[in-house]
């Protein structure tokens, strides 16, 4: 278990430094329903290794504070009572030198079990268990740096979260289709190392031909869909989609902003950046990527061609830019089962009115994207490192 408490101790040290550049006042906020702040995602990760494994492996278990199994429990309802989660800013105790004294005590108890003398089958669960904590740590890990991002754009100080520079983009070449057969094909996970339960079963299915854009839709083409009218044009938008920009009077992304002189701003991790037309585009709801896609002459690729063309590995930016809408509801593939217990709540249960993202963003941790990895979100969330990629016929 050596290997194994080496990279949970990576994983732990690497969700810390991602506070590294917040007070304490910035980890206590929350800027939306949608979002949690700091704080709370510090201890639901460490509440995530305290029940699953703790309670059910450590001898002579006692919690670290009982009330914390409801404060930081999130969606689990086999595991009982909730705190709701759109008062998890109203949480200003615990403070967060507790938190931190809360994941400490349950680093070293998780150390203590690793180091412990099991049985074989119980030692292959404790290995499953933790495995499973570290990847749905790490998926946390990037929820903060969402989150926090949202937060931050809050604030008309616009307070950058990063005070490194943002590097400028390359010039991105011109947008070329790539050509794939299609044809019966195996998808999901093929067995090589983790992965979620969402991911299975690996199973035939058909791809019909199709093309796939080179590359990622970019800022600059994005502000020539606004230039045109994209968001005024209901002939672009899905009747759902309309209704969303009209009711929230939404005429551009997320995070931009016009100066003063009317130049475009996109606020980023690193502040507030002139707009890099270059760069591609991120925090994207579903409903902008369609109506961009509609407008360009082209569609969002279904999840199969993007996996299909994620093995031909001659696209870019297919990982570590952005998140890419694809046009197939999150549902279960055939044959799925969720694990017994709570744990099976963990994707199953939201496979509902959410559409499946592919790829990674820049907000992911290394070593966590696959090309069969399902995220998935509501059309309407743009918060996420969400972007386009072009498909057609």
């Amino acid at each position: 278990m050596d290997s194994l408490q080496a990279r949970y101790t990576a994983v732990r040290k690497h969700t810390l430094a991602l506070t590294e550049p917040l007070s304490d006042e910035d980890c206590g906020a929350q800027s939306m329903p949608d979002a949690s702040p700091i704080k709370w995602h510090l201890a639901h990760t460490t509440w995530f290794f305290e029940t699953f494994i703790l309670e059910r492996m450590e001898r002579g278990f006692a919690p670290f504070h009982p009330a914390f199994r409801i404060l930081f429990n999130s969606y689990y309802n086999g595991i009982g009572e909730k705190h709701p989660r759109a008062q998890r800013g109203l949480l200003t105790r615990p403070a967060m030198a507790e938190v931190r004294a809360y994941r400490a005590n349950v680093d070293a108890r998780i150390a203590r079990l690793l180091e412990s003398e099991l049985p074989a089958a119980q030692r292959a669960e404790l290995a499953m268990l933790v495995t499973l904590g570290m990847q749905h740590e790490q998926q946390h890990q990037e929820l903060m740096l969402t989150d926090v991002k949202h937060l931050l754009a809050q604030s008309q100080l616009r307070p950058a979260y990063l005070d490194a520079p943002q590097p400028a983009a390359a010039a991105a070449p011109p947008l070329a289709w790539l050509h794939y057969e299609g044809g019966l094909t195996d998808i999901g996970h093929d067995g090589a190392g983790f992965c979620f339960d969402n991911e299975l079963p690996r199973h035939k299915q058909y791809v019909a031909p199709f093309a796939l854009a080179s590359r990622l839709a970019t800022n600059g083409e994005y502000l020539a869909f606004i230039e045109a009218g994209g968001y005024a044009n209901a002939a672009l938008w899905l009747a759902e989609g309309w209704d969303w920009v009209r009711t929230q009077k939404l005429d551009a992304p997320i995070y931009w902003f016009k100066d003063e002189q009317g130049a475009w701003q996109e606020f980023t991790l690193h502040g507030m950046q002139p707009l890099d037309l270059n760069r591609p585009l991120t925090h994207i709801s579903l409903y902008e990527a369609d109506a961009y896609a509609h407008w360009a002459g082209a569609r969002l690729p279904t999840e199969a061609e993007w996996e299909y063309a994620a093995a031909q590995a001659n696209a870019a930016q297919m990982f570590g830019h952005c998140w890419q809408w694809t046009s197939s509801s999150y549902a279960p593939y055939p044959g799925f089962a969720a694990a017994e217990g709570a744990l099976g709540e963990y994707n199953g249960k939201f496979m509902l009115n959410q559409y499946v993202l592919r790829g990674s963003s820049l907000a992911t941790p290394e070593g966590h994207a696959r090309a069969s990895y399902r995220n998935f979100f509501p059309a309407g969330a743009r918060w996420q490192f969400t972007g386009i990629r072009l498909a057609q016929r």
